[in-house]
């Protein structure tokens, strides 16, 4: 491993990846910007993850591999890897996604010239298992002025949050809490990064993300399970951890009393918005509520579906 620091840090969390992961680190590692770390967390794979992460880290300096003895969940997982990075510029990778040869060297273009842009992502296409194209993700681009009004725009998005998959100023990401252990937390994570300033998209397509049957998400409730494994049978509600985790997020930001005002009022305007799902949220408790864990468990074993 380099002593040096790197410009840019890449985290890539997996946990049992081996059908695309070589796919995804020869996509990286064929970057046309070629200062950074790679920084992989192994989340106890059982499948042949190690030999493959190994093998890549043997052949090229700047890959850190660590493995974790157990699986400490998927967020936990994903945000180690930024607590092990040293980079000025950090950027969440997955272990089945592909990256165009220019993308970190036009991120890092547009962060270096901007100092108020805290994050910079390219356009996406979205892929299937086989590579296919499957269609052209839209995403917002919080890039207003005023702090609430970049909170507002990223906390109601109906995209699927590629933007987490953008080169991130460190420095920014470090006073953020990073993702919590609910659906959707990277939602609050981006929204909070709003707050302290603007995103930016570069207009070409440099990002590709897979979408494939173990990376499509059953069920918003049990996909808890990724977040905590441990969770497996118990009752949640995702909603309404993130609608006080967005109040936490609210407190803590470096703005202005006023401006912190407007982005409590506005929680007024998302509990309106997504009442229907924080009601589900209670529904569903109660229905789980009427079985034994033993069936709960049962059900998030069904219903899971992510590696």
């Amino acid at each position: 491993m380099s002593t040096e620091q790197p410009l840019v840090s890449i985290g890539l969390a997996v946990y049992n990846g081996e059908q695309y992961l070589e796919e995804a680190l020869n996509s990286l590692l064929g970057q046309t910007f070629t200062d950074f770390e790679i920084i992989i967390s192994d989340n106890a794979s059982t499948d042949h993850t190690a030999e493959i992460c190994l093998r890549y880290a043997e052949q090229d300096a700047r890959i850190r591999y660590h493995r974790n003895a157990t699986n400490i969940g998927g967020a936990n997982n994903e945000n180690q890897t930024f607590r092990m990075s040293r980079g000025k510029y950090f950027r969440w990778a997955a272990d089945d996604d592909i990256c165009a040869p220019t993308l970190i060297e036009e991120c890092v273009k547009v962060l270096e010239e901007n100092p108020d842009i805290v994050l910079c992502f390219p356009k996406t296409i979205k892929i299937d298992g086989e590579g296919d194209e499957m269609g052209r993700a839209i995403v917002e681009e919080p890039n207003a002025e005023k702090s609430f009004s970049r909170f507002r725009a990223m906390a109601i998005a109906k995209d699927s949050c590629e933007q987490t998959y953008g080169l991130i100023r460190s420095d920014v990401l470090q006073k953020t809490r990073l993702q919590q252990n609910y659906t959707n937390s990277d939602r609050t994570l981006l929204a909070e990064l709003a707050i302290h300033g603007k995103f930016h998209e570069i207009p070409q397509y440099l990002f590709y993300k897979r979408f494939h049957e173990k990376n499509v998400y059953l069920d918003w409730r049990t996909r808890m399970a990724w977040f905590d494994p441990s969770i497996k049978g118990k009752i949640v509600f995702p909603w309404w951890m993130q609608f006080f985790d967005y109040f936490k997020t609210i407190k803590r930001s470096p703005i202005s009393r006023y401006e912190q005002m407007r982005c409590y009022l506005f929680m007024f305007e998302w509990a309106l918005r997504f009442g229907k799902n924080l009601t589900k949220d209670l529904l569903v408790a109660f229905y789980m509520l009427a079985h034994s864990k033993e069936w709960r468990k049962q059900l998030y074993e069904v219903t899971i579906n992510w590696s």
